[in-house]
């Protein structure tokens, strides 16, 4: 049990308890798809101080289940701010809870593992707390996806993608409005896609179709695109059989593909091999990965609980890349098809950016293909 002050809405929920070690970028945490059905505790004690505006969301709305922190700060001071973190909560129905020891509960999931969690603002008697969190049914074997996903195709709109940057010597914002031709159509499908990914997909030159996640190959290539792209998005991996036999199809076509995250590990079953749990996942802006190919280390923003077992892939595809924490894969290459993919964030917002790259050499296995 821990006992805290509540913020945000008054409210409760169930969900897997998890934590981030990003120091920045609570706004791209609370809105990323991916932690869908999570409450997230971050392990930076200061959270709240530059407030949350509408441009920098990662999706249409939140999708934690709660947020846990060490200390809301009193006060919001940005130029950009819309409204304060403990706001934005209210809105959107989401309970917060701060002034409790988030180094003693971050310990205790680095010990056990990834834990169910129950978080209430109500006046709730702590074996029921308890209960409530032992009950709920848990990630595995649960298709999140559905959840989050868009209803319908769109196309990106070129307007939300222009690059931000400060004027020097001015409290004024521009924002670029140079951006290349979108000279390369390509289909994206949408498991939990995280609007910066679509910004930088744009920025490299590709006009991108999203797609809904349950989008059949025969749909998604009916448009003839140069290329498929394959988001990251929440929960079991190994529940979405749907998609794994799609991106099968999507393989054998010989269409490029690149995947991140949820995509990665779609990937790795299309290829047939198979995932499984991490004890308490990675998410955090400060995860190693070394390429094996360049004997590169990047530093890599992650947000995942699973990962692909490389004893289980065939010869044809390679691991590329690792992490140099656990040794976990984090990067698939097929031998002889263009399709590759990274188990981690190449859009990152806040950051980092080392592998941002990543989305010109996308562009570049296209030409050639």
């Amino acid at each position: 049990m821990f006992v805290g002050r509540g913020f945000g809405a008054k409210a409760q929920a169930c969900g897997e308890v998890c934590f981030n070690t990003s120091m920045t970028g609570y706004q791209e945490i609370l809105t990323d798809p991916s932690y869908k059905g999570q409450i997230v505790t971050m392990t930076y004690p200061l959270i709240g101080n530059y407030g949350v505006n509408q441009a920098d969301v990662e999706s249409w709305q939140p999708h934690v289940a709660g947020f846990v922190i060490r200390e809301l700060s009193p006060i919001v001071s940005c130029w950009r701010a819309e409204s304060s973190l403990a706001e934005y909560l209210e809105k959107n129905g989401i309970p917060g809870l701060e002034g409790i020891d988030t180094r003693a509960l971050t310990k205790k999931l680095r010990v056990r593992g990834a834990l169910n969690g129950f978080i209430s603002t109500a006046d709730i008697s702590p074996e029921e707390a308890v209960a409530r969190a032992k009950n709920w049914p848990g990630l595995a074997g649960v298709d999140y996806v559905k959840s989050v996903t868009h209803a319908k195709p769109f196309l990106w709109d070129d307007r939300q993608s222009s690059s931000f940057a400060l004027a020097r010597g001015s409290a004024n914002a521009t924002a670029s409005a140079v951006l290349p031709p979108a000279d390369i159509p390509i289909v994206a499908f949408d498991y939990g896609m995280k609007y910066n990914i679509l910004r930088r997909l744009r920025q490299h030159g590709f006009k991108t179709q999203v797609v809904p996640a349950a989008t059949t190959a025969e749909e998604a290539l009916a448009s003839k695109p140069a290329g498929i792209f394959l988001s990251n998005g929440p929960g079991d991996p190994s529940a979405l059989g749907y998609a794994v036999r799609t991106v099968s199809e999507l393989v054998n076509s010989g269409t490029p593909i690149f995947g991140i995250c949820l995509g990665h590990q779609i990937l790795g079953q299309a290829f047939g091999g198979k995932t499984f749990k991490l004890k308490f996942g990675h998410r955090g802006g400060n995860q190693p990965v070394k390429d094996l190919t360049s004997g590169k280390v990047a530093i890599t923003s992650q947000n995942h609980g699973y990962a692909v077992d490389p004893a289980s892939l065939p010869t044809e595809v390679t691991v590329d890349r690792v992490n140099l924490n656990d040794r976990t894969v984090e990067g698939m290459r097929h031998k002889s098809k263009p399709i590759f993919c990274v188990q981690y964030h190449p859009e990152a917002s806040p950051g980092p950016h080392d592998s941002t790259p990543l989305f010109a050499e996308f562009r570049q296995m296209i030409e050639k293909a």
